[in-house]
């Protein structure tokens, strides 16, 4: 009881104050949540991981005996389906394509993938090179500029929105290398205050026969942003 004269203050309630009073037991309380919560999201990743591999095995464990039949149209079902799984179980299913002695149908997969809508084909190059198989993440990008020239260009902008800018530089030079200087230019149309910059600071990487004829082109496509040109 308080002494005669003396209030003792209130504590203050209400969500805003949640906590703020609790003393040494509510901060045990809020560690042994954190804990508890940390526990259950790394179940449920390893969970989510050991899914993938089991899925990645039994896919290519299909793919093994319908190869070994001779049952090949069957077998790029198998990939073709797979192509289309979320990004990050990709770099497990080539993994286990190596495993198993199918390396070869790993640029089967990848063939595939390239043909995957631009956000999507972006985020498999992203997964692939994020489990350290670079190699193949560019060779999925190489592959990619057989498209037309306005999905890769929403490719190279799915790579950026990414913030991957070096996919985004490595598709765009490998357009310039395989395409016309005329098609890289339709690229650039999808968004030229973004791609003309980046395109023409690859073609000037590739030669300067490359850079020059890009900024005719873009030149004669009316293009903004293109030294020269008004």
């Amino acid at each position: 009881m308080a002494e005669s004269g003396t209030e003792v203050p209130a504590t203050p309630r209400g969500a805003r104050f949640a906590g703020a009073y609790d003393g040494e037991g509510g901060g045990k309380r809020r560690k042994r949540d954190k804990a508890a919560d940390d526990g259950r999201r790394l179940a449920r990743e390893a969970a989510e991981r050991a899914d993938t591999r089991r899925d990645a095995q039994e896919a290519v464990a299909r793919l093994g005996r319908l190869r070994a039949v001779g049952r090949s149209g069957e077998a790029h079902v198998v990939l073709y389906e797979a192509a289309a799984w979320p990004a990050p179980r990709l770099p497990v299913l080539a993994e286990e394509l190596e495993r198993a002695g199918l390396g070869a149908d790993v640029s089967t997969l990848l063939w595939e993938m390239a043909c995957l809508p631009p956000t999507r084909l972006a985020a498999a190059a992203e997964a692939l090179v994020a489990a350290d198989r670079a190699d193949d993440g560019e060779r999925l990008l190489r592959q990619s500029v057989s498209r037309p020239a306005p999905e890769v260009a929403h490719t190279a902008q799915a790579l950026l929105a990414a913030g991957a800018p070096r996919g985004a530089a490595f598709l765009l030079e490998a357009l310039v290398r395989a395409r016309t200087p005329e098609e890289a230019a339709r690229a650039a149309a999808e968004d030229p205050a973004t791609l003309v910059p980046l395109l023409l600071e690859v073609a000037a990487g590739v030669s300067s026969s490359s850079h020059h004829d890009l900024a005719h082109a873009l030149r004669a496509a009316g293009l903004p942003g293109v030294p020269g040109l008004a």
